[in-house]
């Protein structure tokens, strides 16, 4: 599956589990304000066992798939490389790990999903002006 729009990717979110997701963007928000794209990253990392239900190794890779023609190459190798880091060139990959394993336990307001499309969006158009 390839998502091709942000309200397609919304109807995704909304599916999954939303709040581990929120709360994973907004951590990362916290730390990185400027990195639009590793915040989005957190956002969609869990899309995977909606894709893949039965295929709990190949999630990341499911989700990785599905959101790059909409986000672009950046956020697909965040999301395929999570949870694994190789080394202390992935210092995003591992900010985006500890940002997931935090929001499993943070017990925060991390808002609404509503709140991210505007990021969504701005990353896809990016993505989009870019020539992908």
């Amino acid at each position: 599956m390839e998502l091709r729009s942000v309200e397609e990717l919304m109807d995704l979110l909304y599916a999954g589990r939303h709040q581990h997701a929120l709360r994973t963007a907004a951590l990362l928000r916290r730390s990185r304000p400027a990195d639009k794209e590793l915040q989005v990253a957190g956002l969609v990392h869990g899309i995977g066992p909606l894709l893949s239900p039965g295929d709990e190794a190949g999630r990341p890779r499911s989700a990785a798939t599905a959101v790059r023609p909409l986000l672009g190459e950046r956020v697909f190798r965040l999301v395929r490389g999570y949870p694994h880091t190789t080394g202390p060139a992935d210092d995003d990959l591992l900010r985006l790990r500890l940002a997931a394993e935090e929001g499993r336990t943070a017990g925060f307001d991390a808002g609404v999903l509503e709140d991210w499309r505007t990021v969504l969006e701005l990353v896809a158009a990016r993505h989009s002006r870019l020539g992908a």
